[in-house]
């Protein structure tokens, strides 16, 4: 068989993912995929939105007729190892077939972690990468099923639960094969209670999270393919205005399971790496994080790539993507390179995404920051990108 010139393809793994069930109105199923499991369920969710919903009382006739009991416990923000670890505690004993986590990522993840460490009883730390005990995760998981309600975070797709500690300063994964969910219900009806500046964040974490997964140098030909088909589809779906469609609602649930099938194999980028620590050190919301800094992050790996690794695949990707914002001419890498550029900064401005001093950052903490921000996200960023580069991303965005 002939083969093309110059094409190889290097050796690359695929980590597990859930049964998807993707479409509206697919909530339905829910109460029929508990039910696979047995008949007692623990649910997480967030705050108040979903509960206060009309999909919260369609979901518990269905769970009545179904003959599953069910217990509900909400995460109000971002999940600790402290409020894990109690949940845990709460509900070893409880007999519980299956988690359910409903939500936003903090619910998901929190419900990722729970779910994990339930048959065991033990504490996060013991297993939290970084700053926890270094005891290897042995399992077994309770089955997990996610259903998110937001469009960005693509947690419902990965294999890592994020949490994070304010009083000590990090933000770190409890993180195996084995907390994948089984299950991942995808219901774009869901978004359309999602307030405008949540689903606005969401989005760019999305966006962030399949051009960071394109251009990582642990790309391979499915996740390209995936990434591409990702970002097409966002961008069909993602709107300056305040209105969005019902198709819009699709395109961007889409998008972001897309996003978080991507990373979960490829890893991000500096976006990413910056966005950890500053969410461990200041209540900047994970989205925020990420869109406020994309554009700048985006200009500086370019313009390193150019002085540095002016070969790069990874400037070519860029290039392409930059071509797909503006379809309406033809023009050389340089200028969709630009082009690309130009649109990061302008949705900053339009969606009046927050500069990082409105969450209390100064000048100050610039050092620890970048001194933080070498995480595996950093790892595979297309280039490596000095200090000074990375403060000057920071100060920026002040």
């Amino acid at each position: 068989m002939n083969s093309q010139s110059g094409l190889s393809i290097r050796p690359f793994t695929i980590s597990r993912l859930p049964r998807i069930l993707f479409g509206k109105g697919e909530l339905s199923k829910l109460a029929g995929e508990i039910a696979h499991y047995g008949k007692r369920a623990l649910i997480v969710t967030g705050g108040g939105s979903f509960t206060c919903s009309e999909h919260w009382s369609e979901l518990q006739a269905d769970l009545d007729k179904a003959g599953i009991s069910w217990s509900l416990i909400r995460i109000p923000g971002e999940p600790s190892p402290e409020w894990v670890d109690q949940a845990v505690s709460q509900h070893k004993n409880d007999g519980f077939d299956v988690v359910v986590g409903v939500g936003g990522g903090s619910p998901l993840d929190a419900a990722k972690a729970i779910a994990g460490l339930l048959p065991g009883g033990n504490s996060v730390m013991d297993h939290l990468e970084g700053v926890g005990h270094g005891v290897s995760y042995q399992g077994p998981s309770l089955p997990y099923i996610a259903v998110p309600t937001t469009a960005g975070t693509g947690s419902e797709m990965t294999k890592n639960a994020v949490l994070s500690s304010n009083d000590q300063g990090f933000k770190k994964s409890f993180r195996d094969e084995r907390l994948t969910a089984q299950v991942a219900i995808i219901d774009s009806n869901l978004l359309m209670s999602c307030p405008r500046a949540q689903l606005v964040a969401n989005a760019m974490d999305a966006f962030t999270q399949l051009l960071e997964s394109y251009t990582s140098p642990k790309n391979n030909p499915i996740t390209d393919g995936l990434a591409l088909s990702g970002l097409q589809y966002f961008l069909r779906g993602f709107s300056l205005n305040e209105e969005a469609d019902l198709k819009g609602y699709d395109y961007l649930a889409y998008a972001s399971m897309i996003s978080g099938i991507c990373l979960a194999q490829t890893g991000l980028g500096a976006v990413h790496g910056i966005a950890s620590p500053l969410g461990a050190h200041f209540p900047i919301p994970h989205g925020v994080a990420c869109g406020t800094n994309l554009a700048k992050v985006t200009e500086t790996n370019i313009q390193a790539l150019q002085t540095r690794d002016p070969n790069s695949f990874a400037l070519g990707r860029y290039a392409l993507v930059g071509k797909m914002l503006d379809t309406r001419f033809e023009g050389d890498q340089q200028q969709h390179l630009s082009n690309l550029v130009s649109v990061l900064w302008r949705w900053t401005e339009s969606l009046a995404l927050p500069k990082l001093s409105h969450y209390g950052m100064t000048a100050y903490h610039v050092d620890q920051i970048v001194a933080e921000s070498g995480g595996n996200s950093m790892k595979t960023n297309p280039i490596v990108l000095s200090d000074s580069e990375l403060k000057n991303v920071l100060v920026s965005r002040l």
